[in-house]
């Protein structure tokens, strides 16, 4: 019977390595594993005149959900009204489709490792890097009084890497 068995698999080699090759790539391109392993920085200045000497009107400290994550999140005003999300000391985990979103505070989702259902939110773009300063612009709809939290989070498997609930300065 092991002979049978081990003559069966070799005769039907090349259509399981055509099935095999396929699901092993889409396995590897869904979950990017090297991305456990490898950290992309960048360090964005500011996207302020130094010079205006702007202080953030909100911020709030990064803390890790689902991945460990650190840094601060601060929310400039220029005179202008252009308004923009700074992550400075910023540090996460790196991942597959990872945003930079706004959230509500209140949302049940946001006290638990991963979504479940929809995330309320204003989306704000891909992170740019899991580590390092960057600076991500608002949109003019975007209503603080309501989306008050920076959310770290991954769309492909609703997972929220951190969370930081913003306050005015």
């Amino acid at each position: 019977m092991n002979g049978s068995v081990s003559s069966w698999v070799l005769g039907k080699k090349w259509v399981l390595a055509g099935i095999g090759v396929p699901v092993l790539l889409a396995t590897w391109w869904a979950f990017r594993p090297e991305k456990l392993w490898v950290n992309v920085k960048v360090n964005e200045p500011a996207p302020f005149s130094s010079s205006a000497d702007l202080e953030p009107s909100y911020t709030g400290l990064l803390a890790g959900r689902a991945h460990p994550t650190s840094g601060r999140a601060s929310i400039y005003q220029a005179p202008g009204g252009k308004r923009d999300l700074r992550l400075t000391d910023f540090m996460t985990s790196n991942g597959p489709d990872v945003h930079v979103v706004l959230a509500q505070s209140s949302d049940d989702n946001l006290k638990q490792d991963f979504v479940k259902g929809q995330l309320d939110s204003v989306e704000l773009g891909l992170l740019k890097a899991n580590q390092g300063d960057q600076n991500y612009e608002l949109p003019d709809s975007a209503d603080l009084s309501r989306y008050d939290t920076v959310v770290i989070y991954c769309e492909r498997f609703h997972a929220v890497f951190g969370v930081a609930k913003l306050a005015k300065f």
